[in-house]
């Protein structure tokens, strides 16, 4: 079963950063796709970035320049590096891992990401 656990969202002013992490186990970590999503109040869950097994990355337009995805597959682990943060951020964020051969992504419960002054 896969299990997904995010930390580090909270409250931080404009201009700030913050670092997400999410520890996966259940899978072979290291051979999918992880990534994350945000959704704010009243809007859908829009994807953010995402990594793949290769390193390779990708990014939505809004972060390209302030967000930096990252994986350490020793710790199962992927990273949300968000800096020079901006009320429009505000959402919670999920992480996800997408397992290619069946279509199937799964997901954690959800981060709490604030940016207000």
């Amino acid at each position: 079963q896969v299990q997904l656990v995010e930390s580090g969202g909270g409250l931080v002013q404009p201009g700030g950063s913050l670092r997400l992490s999410c520890v996966a186990s259940g899978r072979r970590f290291s051979i999918y796709e992880m990534g994350w999503y945000r959704q704010a109040p009243g809007k859908q869950r829009d994807v953010v970035a995402g990594i793949f097994s290769g390193g390779s990355t990708n990014y939505a337009d809004s972060v390209k320049g302030r967000f930096t995805i990252s994986r350490e597959n020793a710790k199962n682990t992927v990273y949300l590096q968000m800096n020079s943060l901006k009320p429009e951020d505000t959402a919670v964020y999920y992480c996800y891992l997408y397992e290619g051969n069946l279509g199937r992504h799964y997901w954690g419960q959800g981060t709490q990401v604030t940016v207000s002054s």
